[in-house]
C-alpha cells in the first residue's frame, strides 16, 4: 500500500514513516518543512534501508497535492500536518485556522477528487477540554477548548464526521493522542523543537545537554501527590505503532481511539526518573501556574486494546533514556 504521510518530517511523522517502512509499507511525504528539516528524511530512509518519495509541498496549495496525487497511486493517508503550538496559536488565529483547517478541507477535496477514501487523522486529547473526570474515553463530549490549536483539531474532527456521514465509502480513524515523547532507540531521529520548547521533555533534554539553564515547572500546588500536573506520556514509537494498527483495522465509517498507556505521570515525576535513568541533575524553579492546565489528563486505553490491538510497550524509564540519548548525538537538533 502507497501511504501519503502528510507532516511526515515531523516529530511523529518520521518515526511513523519508518514503522511504515519496516512493516512492507511505502510511505509517500508530503512536508513544506516549516516546523521539520530535510534531514530527518535523509535519516529515516538510512534508518529504514530503502528509499521512498519525497515532496517538500503545502497541504494549502491544491498545485501541491496535484502533484503527489498525479505522480503516486496513493490508497491511503495519514494526516499529520498542521501548526501545533498552543501559545501561538492564541497569538496567530488566522495561520492555524488556515493551515490546519483549510488546509486539511484542501487534503480531503484532493482525496476525494483521485478516489482515495481512507484517512487516520492525526487529533488530540486537547479536544476533550476541561474535563473533571478521569480516565478520559472517546465517548466523552469533546468542545470547550480554551485556545485556537485546540479548535481546529476539534473542528477537523466535525468536517470528518460530517463527511463520513455523507458518504459510507469513507473509512476515517480520528487518533486523539496524549503526551508523546521519546525517541527512536538510534538516536538518529528525535523531536526537534524550533526555538524555546514548548514540551516538557525536549525542556528537560535541552537543560541536562547545557543548552538551557534551568528547567521552569507551571505550578506545584495542584491537587495532585506531588503538586505537579500529571500527564499520560506514550513513547513516539509506541505512537507510531498505533497508527500502523489503526491502518490494519480501518473499516467503513469513523473511529475514534485514544493513543496513551492509561497511567499518570506528575512532572516532577518524570524530572526525578529522568536523572535516574540519566544520571545528571536537572536544576528547576517552580513558576505560577500556566492558563488552562489541567491538574490531571490521562487516558482510558480499553478501546485502543479491544478495536486494533494496541497496546502500549514502553515504559517511562524508556522514554527518558531515548530521548536523551537523541539529545546527546544531536545537542543542536537535526
Amino acid at each position: 500500500m502507497n501511504i501519503l504521510v502528510t507532516g511526515g518530517a515531523g516529530f511523529i511523522g518520521s518515526h511513523t514513516v519508518l514503522a511504515l517502512c519496516e512493516a512492507g509499507y511505502c510511505p509517500v511525504v508530503l512536508d513544506n518543512l516549516s516546523n521539520s528539516k530535510q534531514e530527518a528524511v535523509v535519516r529515516t530512509r538510512s534508518l529504514a534501508g530503502r528509499d521512498f518519495p519525497f515532496y517538500e509541498g503545502d497541504i494549502c496549495k491544491k498545485e501541491d497535492l496535484q502533484t503527489v496525487f498525479e505522480r503516486e497511486n496513493i490508497d491511503a493517508v495519514i494526516h499529520f500536518a498542521g501548526l501545533k503550538a498552543v501559545g501561538e496559536s492564541v497569538q496567530k488565529p488566522l495561520e492555524y485556522y488556515q493551515n490546519n483547517v483549510a488546509g486539511t478541507v484542501n487534503l480531503l477535496q484532493s482525496m476525494r477528487e483521485y478516489g482515495v477514501k481512507k484517512i487516520v487523522f492525526s487529533s488530540s486529547a486537547t479536544v476533550y477540554g476541561q474535563q473533571s473526570v478521569m480516565p478520559l474515553t472517546e465517548e466523552m463530549p469533546t468542545g470547550g477548548v480554551t485556545n485556537p490549536y485546540g479548535r481546529t483539531k476539534v473542528m477537523i474532527e466535525e468536517i470528518l464526521k460530517d463527511l463520513g456521514a455523507s458518504d459510507p465509502a469513507w473509512e476515517i480513524a480520528l487518533l486523539r493522542y496524549f503526551n508523546p515523547i521519546g525517541a527512536h532507540k538510534s538516536g538518529r531521529i528525535g523531536e526537534n523543537p524550533l526555538g524555546i520548547p514548548n514540551n516538557l521533555m525536549p525542556y528537560i533534554t535541552q537543560v541536562a545537554a547545557g543548552r538551557l539553564e534551568k528547567l521552569h515547572i507551571f505550578g506545584d500546588d495542584y491537587d495532585t501527590p506531588d503538586g505537579t500536573c500529571i500527564r499520560d506520556y506514550i513513547h513516539v514509537c509506541d505512537l507510531a505503532q498505533g497508527h500502523l494498527d489503526m491502518l490494519a483495522h480501518l473499516k467503513p465509517g469513523v473511529q475514534t481511539i485514544n493513543l496513551g498507556t492509561g497511567r499518570g505521570v506528575s512532572v516532577l515525576e518524570l524530572v526525578k526518573t529522568f536523572e535516574r535513568v540519566n544520571h545528571v541533575r536537572i536544576p528547576y524553579v517552580i513558576d505560577g501556574r500556566r492558563a488552562g492546565d489541567l491538574p490531571v489528563c490521562y487516558a482510558d486505553t480499553a478501546k485502543a486494546q479491544r478495536e486494533i490491538g494496541f497496546c502500549a510497550r514502553f515504559t517511562v524509564e524508556d522514554m527518558c533514556a531515548d530521548s536523551f540519548r537523541w539529545q546527546q548525538q544531536n545537542p543542536q537538533g537535526f
